[in-house]
């Protein structure tokens, strides 16, 4: 078969970095207008960082019918645009005292087997958290997983004595609805990044096996060469 000049290209729709940048773009957009000022810098920057991401990856799919090297270079501007937006997250978390969830957290366990494709979705999520740990408090738990009464029940001629607390069962914290949502965001932003690194991998891969659009260009007159 023949070498077409103009390979197949686009279809970044069907690419996952794609589908994972634009649900973090949609989860920022929220997440941005709810609780970040609309009028600070911040504000901007993380909205326009999600959308770069998103942005770039379609132009990157759409110029490698002519540029190898420009697809390249497209990815990697993606990849830097989520890598801020990331930075921008954990920053939020940190400036407010907020907690930045380990992987192994169950919440985010929770998340990652929900494998959330739309934003209602993840604001379901979020949704379901904030009722898990409300339905937690109303069966007679503490947030920090423990009887509410620690008082034993009195005995005849005997002084009460107050219990302390088992030390041995570790805190719950509340997890506020910016929390839950900031970390779904890191969540997504993780794989997004991992997505993207193997994929600019592979089209480095590409170019140095095939080269671009001038050396396709030269194969194909010297074909045509009597």
């Amino acid at each position: 078969m023949q070498e077409a000049l103009i390979p197949k290209h686009g279809g970044y729709r069907n690419l996952k970095s794609f589908r994972v940048a634009q649900l973090v773009y949609d989860v920022t957009v929220l997440f941005c207008d709810r609780f970040v000022d609309r009028r600070s810098r911040t504000h901007d920057q993380m909205v326009q960082a999600a959308r770069s991401g998103v942005q770039n990856i379609a132009e990157g799919s759409q110029a490698s019918g002519t540029s190898r090297k420009m697809e390249l270079k497209l990815t990697n501007v993606a990849r830097a645009s989520l890598e801020e937006l990331r930075l921008d997250y954990e920053d939020f978390l940190r400036q407010r005292g907020l907690p930045e969830l380990e992987p192994g957290h169950p919440a985010l366990v929770r998340f990652r087997e929900r494998r959330c494709a739309t934003l209602d979705e993840v604001r379901c999520w979020v949704k379901e958290e904030m009722d898990r740990q409300k339905a937690m408090d109303g069966h007679g738990l503490s947030r920090t997983g423990t009887d509410k009464n620690h008082d034993t029940p009195p005995v005849p001629g005997s002084v009460p004595v107050r219990v302390r607390p088992c030390q041995s069962i570790k805190s719950i914290p509340t997890l506020s609805p910016e929390t839950l949502a900031a970390n779904a965001a890191l969540s997504l932003l993780n794989l997004a990044c991992h997505l993207l690194d193997r994929q600019l991998s592979a089209q480095a891969e590409t170019f140095l096996q095939e080269g671009g659009f001038t050396e396709r260009l030269h194969r194909l007159r010297s074909k045509r060469r009597p």
